[in-house]
């Protein structure tokens, strides 16, 4: 797309003002919705740097915090108009190389990288895919878990891992794209884990609770925002549950599966957590009876 002179816009716009049927307040489009959120996320990733810490000498006076937009161009080696139009959301093209560039000068973390080639409709040429959380001991400790089901989730019910016996409870994830391999939109959307779960509508209650008790500390996190608006879109059942405002801590508990050429697995889930806060944690399930014990050993053991 060819790039327009702020004069040139500035024309277009006084003629597109009086055109019939322009009146009254505009619409925003979904593309000029992300493009307004590309660059407010990009000012405030901009002004949180101090000069020194991108190795620029301190000059003058500054009257914002943070490094200017010419500093963050000469950083990326862009140019300094590209580089401001498209903090100001201006209809430009924008490369995964240049994206790239802009993502270091910024000194952004992965989630935040991710956000920004999001916001600005392009595809990451080096992303993160490694949840730090999930280190190979802890999927040595899963696989050895088996006969028994157990998967590594974190407090957005993100599935970041997971042994062979899982697989009979929520299918094969390799499926499905990635936005969905998560308890919550497996819970509220038609899947393998709906069927097998048999309390589903009562058991989501609580996920639910806890989701929003979780989300208190993310609120602000772009993924959280993301699945929150996808879930609230996709089900009705959730929205309602949403309604609620009800919070719940994580905890241990009970769940019955009835899995299709295995039968009824009557399970207690324990949570190990991973690390020091109640974010990423191992959850096995175990069998609560002997009927249970010897059906586990009809689980899958390969993938």
């Amino acid at each position: 797309m060819s790039l327009m002179t702020p004069a040139a816009q500035a024309r277009s716009g006084s003629a597109a003002q009086g055109r019939p049927g322009s009146a009254g307040q505009h619409r925003a489009t979904p593309d000029e919705a992300r493009r307004h959120d590309l660059a407010a996320f990009l000012r405030s990733r901009r002004e949180r740097i101090a000069p020194e810490q991108v190795g620029l000498p301190l000059t003058g006076r500054r009257r914002t915090p943070g490094l200017r937009r010419e500093e963050v161009a000469q950083l990326a080696a862009v140019g300094v108009t590209w580089y401001t139009w498209l903090e100001q959301g201006r209809d430009i093209q924008v490369s995964a190389q240049v994206l790239d560039a802009v993502a270091r000068a910024l000194l952004l973390d992965p989630s935040e990288r991710a956000h920004l080639f999001t916001l600005a409709g392009a595809d990451d040429p080096a992303p993160v895919t490694d949840c730090p959380s999930v280190t190979p001991s802890v999927r040595l400790v899963l696989e050895q878990l088996a006969p028994y089901p157990a998967a590594a989730v974190n407090s957005r019910y993100d599935i970041l891992a997971h042994n062979v016996p899982y697989t009979a409870i929520v299918g094969d994830l390799g499926e499905l794209p990635p936005e969905e391999r998560n308890l919550m939109w497996l819970a509220f959307t038609p899947s393998r884990f709906r069927d097998v779960l048999i309390d589903y509508r009562t058991e989501r209650l609580g996920m639910v609770a806890r989701f929003r008790a979780a989300m208190a500390d993310h609120s602000a996190e772009p993924a959280w925002k993301a699945l929150l608006a996808r879930l609230r879109k996709a089900s009705p059942d959730f929205e309602e549950e949403w309604q609620r405002h009800e919070v719940m801590r994580p905890g241990n508990g009970i769940k019955r599966f009835q899995v299709p050429g295995v039968g009824l697995l009557r399970c207690e889930y324990t949570n190990f957590w991973l690390g020091p806060r109640l974010g990423t944690r191992l959850i096995s399930y175990t069998p609560l009876d002997e009927e249970t014990r010897v059906l586990m050993d009809r689980l899958p053991a390969q993938p």
